[in-house]
């Protein structure tokens, strides 16, 4: 199995100006991804996004840094930081929008499994959990634009 990218496709029925507000502020993100997200939009910018765990309470915060703030085109950033922390390897995430009709095409690109340094067993776990997490969340992506857009 081949664990180095993640790659998600969705189509939205708005402007990439819109799409690229939702993936690139945090008042957006947490909407529909985690729980909360602090950072702001600027390339080398620090940040955090916090997950809570519904059934025991528990939150789990990941580092992440802004790497590239191109509007409407491009958001991306670093995150899952290896135990070196911001100076290690980290994941990549990268949003590329591209006018597609009347709306936007949303490429999600994660990257950088492999050159995290983990044991097989922990690089195909955490590939997987990845995997079925952007499985979960950008369909999330594609409703919250989607309500988004409908609200007056």
């Amino acid at each position: 199995m081949e664990q180095g990218t993640i790659e998600r496709d969705i189509h939205v029925d708005a402007s990439p100006e819109v799409v690229f507000e939702v993936v690139s502020r945090p008042e957006h993100m947490r909407e529909w991804w985690p729980d909360d997200a602090r950072f702001e939009s600027v390339a080398g910018a620090p940040g955090e996004l916090v997950w809570r765990n519904d059934d025991t309470g528990e939150t789990t915060t990941v580092a992440l840094a802004v790497v590239e703030v191109d509007p409407p085109k491009r958001f991306s950033f670093r995150w899952c930081f290896s135990d070196e922390g911001r100076n290690g390897q980290a994941l990549l995430v990268t949003f590329d929008l591209a006018p597609s009709g009347a709306g936007t095409r949303v490429r999600m690109t994660e990257t950088g499994f492999r050159e995290m340094g983990w044991e097989v067993a922990v690089l195909e776990e955490q590939y997987r959990d990845h995997e079925n997490g952007w499985d979960h969340y950008m369909p999330r992506l594609g409703t919250y634009v989607a309500r988004l857009v409908a609200t007056p």
